[in-house]
């Protein structure tokens, strides 16, 4: 097996797990991070924008470029999640305004290049709304026999909704975009919420990391906060979900989880259960697997990574 990182485009909406996403991606050497597009989603776009900024140049990555996508999903209302992730899309998390600058090109043009200049090498780690990912699809057919393969944290497959009783909000924010990717024949992996659910970082683990007093741990707390106390409101949950970095996880832990073959489908049509992932397990009626789903996970193996590189990287920039 080759020692060389994994290449990566992180398509995302920061958002809280987004950032902490972002932030295990800089903390991790198995993964070469080649930018983030930007997708709108748990904020609006500008909000993601800037937080993305701005957790990059907290994490050490000023030399990662941020690439800014679609602001909009392709044919629904936007619809954002201030009410989980806070004002700005931080919790209560406060960082200062980026000195740095997002690039020129469109994230949908840079999702294809890195691609096609490296067909086989990269991965694209969707972490929000599809909205990017299924325009470059469109935009370029040839995308989805180019990647490596997507990992997507989205759809509940087995498991009631966390936006409506029946969808996942990053599938529910565009569900015309999901069965896009869901039928481009891309090798697609799942995250579902059905498991991201259990993935939770505890308040404990969150006091170990802001303990120190430095940037990366002060933080993880300020945002976690407010996301743990919505969890703990609208789910009865002790600590919160941390769905994002556990998505990215497999990228270089692929053994972290069990995963079974399945077919899914997206409900568009529906005003009741518009976003439903149809998860077809048993591939009745001849239908083909489209995606590899996430059935089992090993929690306190990731949380105790997780918490790890989050105190190496800090250690690395803030000693």
């Amino acid at each position: 097996m080759s020692s060389l990182p994994r290449r990566i485009v992180l398509d995302t909406d920061p958002g809280i797990d987004d950032a902490l996403a972002i932030l295990l991606a800089l903390a991790s050497p198995e993964i070469e991070l080649a930018g983030l597009s930007i997708v709108h989603g748990n904020c609006t776009l500008a909000e993601a924008v800037a937080n993305g900024l701005s957790v990059l140049e907290l994490g050490g990555g000023h030399h990662i470029p941020l690439f800014v996508g679609c602001d909009r999903p392709l044919l629904r209302p936007l619809t954002t999640a201030h009410d989980t992730h806070g004002q700005r899309g931080l919790g209560y998390a406060q960082l200062p305004p980026a000195q740095l600058q997002p690039a020129s090109e469109h994230a949908v043009d840079f999702i294809i290049r890195t691609a096609m200049e490296a067909p086989g090498e990269v991965t694209l780690v969707a972490v929000g709304p599809l909205t990017n990912v299924a325009l470059a699809l469109r935009k370029e057919p040839r995308l989805a026999g180019a990647l490596r393969e997507i990992v997507m944290m989205g759809a509940a497959l087995r498991a009631d909704g966390n936006v409506t009783p029946r969808a996942e909000f990053n599938v529910y924010a565009d569900p015309h975009a999901a069965q896009i990717v869901f039928s481009s024949g891309a090798p697609l992996v799942i995250m579902p919420w059905d498991i991201t659910r259990l993935v939770r970082l505890h308040e404990s683990e969150v006091n170990r990391l802001a303990q120190a007093g430095k940037p990366i741990g002060r933080f993880i707390a300020d945002a976690t906060r407010f996301y743990i106390e919505f969890h703990r409101r609208y789910f009865g949950y002790d600590g919160c979900a941390i769905n994002d970095p556990a998505a990215l996880a497999l990228v270089f832990l692929p053994d972290l989880a069990t995963y079974a073959d399945v077919h899914v489908t997206v409900e568009t049509c529906s005003p009741l259960t518009m976003g439903f992932t149809v998860a077809d397990f048993m591939l009745s009626d001849g239908r083909q697997p489209n995606a590899r789903a996430v059935v089992e996970f090993d929690t306190p193996r990731f949380l105790s990574l997780f918490v790890e590189r989050m105190q190496m990287l800090e250690q690395r920039l803030y000693s």
